[in-house]
């Protein structure tokens, strides 16, 4: 069954795309919009925060990390100004605590970049009794550490001595860990 058999647009088919990677954000939006959506762009949080204020969409898919600040601002606006709206944050920074926060903010759904058009529509017009079919690569078992890791260190505000003493491991083992980029 096809995504366009399957799930259908909603009357209201606004639709705020939210991201800094100027190429990436063009494209998506030319494939949003050959799946009917009525696309709007924005570069920048305040960008987001003043379409999101003027013309709240019926969806959106906003970047977690944008140059001037979070992105989960945008959806904290969003979700005051129209409740009912379907969001799903995207990020390159795919961590478990940022995925719990945008959910608990008010996203409907979290997806780790690169997301494709396809992955992304599917998101947004899921029902919310549907459970997401089982990943087609899940994490490795260094990979589930690493975020692990990740999210006690940003529990520590970053701090890397009560991060490793929490975690039991030694100091410059813990800074080894946090120096390298995370395993796929």
């Amino acid at each position: 069954m096809s995504a366009e058999a399957k799930y259908e647009i909603g009357e209201d088919k606004t639709l705020l795309l939210v991201d800094d990677d100027e190429p990436f954000l063009k494209r998506l939006a030319k494939a949003m919009e050959k799946r009917g959506f009525a696309v709007e762009t924005s570069d920048s949080v305040a960008g987001g925060k003043a379409i999101a204020t003027a013309r709240p969409p019926a969806y959106a898919v906003v970047d977690l990390r944008l140059g001037d600040g979070n992105g989960l601002d945008v959806v904290e606006v969003l979700r005051a100004r129209r409740p009912d709206s379907r969001i799903v944050v995207l990020t390159g920074y795919g961590a478990i605590a940022t995925a719990v926060a945008a959910v608990k903010i008010g996203a409907t759904d979290y997806l780790s970049k690169p997301a494709d058009a396809n992955d992304i529509t599917n998101a947004l017009l899921s029902g919310d009794d549907e459970l997401p079919p089982p990943p087609e690569n899940p994490m490795s078992a260094d990979r589930v550490r690493w975020e692990h890791i990740q999210r006690v260190y940003e529990l520590c505000d970053r701090n890397v001595s009560e991060t490793a003493r929490r975690l039991n491991m030694h100091r410059r083992t813990l800074q080894r860990i946090l120096a390298k980029r995370s395993p796929r």
